[in-house]
């Protein structure tokens, strides 16, 4: 059986170099979109708002994302290759090196933190059609690690343990307990960690 060190990463490391200044321009569209996205929401957000903070020429953003859901999914990735690289190769516990337990509970705090930061590109990309979230490449990563964790913790059935603690970590439930029921993010990762490290038991 394969290791969650051994799971490939899905980043674009086989996409074509950019120039510097290329991806200057595209880590300062990037930061700005998250930042207004944070602020407002996707939909509250234009293009026009994200060059405006950002910098750069409108013509330059339209032609390297096409329109503001290109843009939501190229941050998105982003992010979500900054998390697949820290849990695959990062310093423990997130990365390799702790107990199964201990990395659980860490990858659990991590992906918690990078929801509740982008809550609303990741509910878009979640909801886009029926059963969208369990497509795409990322969330077979994470149920992949999280099964994998579970095996070396010596939990049964864990591939169904990885998949009942995913759903519990969906854009929709973790909106409806920060923000309908007003749940504190320390509060919220405490209990889902909790949860975690019973799933492993």
């Amino acid at each position: 059986m394969s290791t969650p060190a051994e799971l490939p990463l899905l980043g674009l490391s086989a996409a074509p170099k950019e120039r510097a200044d290329a991806a200057r321009n595209r880590l300062k569209v990037l930061a700005a979109a998250a930042e207004l996205f944070a602020a407002r929401g996707v939909a509250a957000v234009s293009m026009d708002d994200v060059a405006a903070a950002a910098g750069v020429g409108k013509g330059t953003l339209y032609r390297r994302f096409g329109d503001r859901s290109g843009l939501a999914a190229a941050l998105l990735d982003e992010r979500e290759s900054q998390l697949q690289a820290a849990m695959l190769s990062g310093p423990p516990p997130l990365g390799p090196g702790a107990p199964a337990v201990e990395r659980l509970a860490a990858f659990v705090e991590a992906y918690l933190a990078f929801l509740d930061a982008h809550l609303d590109v990741v509910e878009m990309s979640q909801t886009a059609s029926r059963g969208a979230r369990l497509r795409t490449g990322s969330h077979r990563l994470w149920r992949q690690h999280v099964a994998l964790l579970l095996t070396e913790a010596g939990a049964p059935d864990p591939d169904v343990r990885a998949g009942a603690l995913l759903a519990a970590l969906t854009a929709e439930q973790v909106r409806h307990w920060r923000h309908d029921e007003g749940r504190t993010l320390p509060d919220l990762t405490a209990a889902l960690v909790g949860m975690a490290r019973a799933a492993a038991g």
